[in-house]
């Protein structure tokens, strides 16, 4: 699986399943990535093009995002809940408010 660290905190994982050509996966992405500059956290951008399994586990819902292994948002994310849910999972939050 391809990984994109954007920053290193420990048990706080933001994974997004995307496939090529998806709008709505670049837009959450962008989201993504927007909130990763604020509250840290890693992040692995996992394309489902050609696995097999992960197209029948993800296709219909792109794009899904998972927070430490759990389902947080598909289709779309919502940047001041995504904020939420990391701080949820990793405790005090990274960096200057913003």
């Amino acid at each position: 699986m391809p990984a994109d660290a954007v920053a290193g905190t420990p048990g706080r994982r933001v994974v997004v399943y995307v496939a090529s050509g998806c709008h709505l996966c670049e837009a959450a992405l962008e989201v993504v990535e927007r909130v990763g500059t604020d509250v840290p956290f890693g992040l692995d951008v996992v394309d489902i093009g050609g696995d097999e399994a992960l197209e029948t586990a993800y296709r219909a819902l792109l794009p899904v995002v998972e927070i430490d292994g759990v389902r947080a948002f598909t289709y779309h994310v919502h940047p001041a809940a995504l904020r939420a849910l990391v701080e949820a999972s990793g405790g005090e939050r990274g960096g200057a408010a913003g």
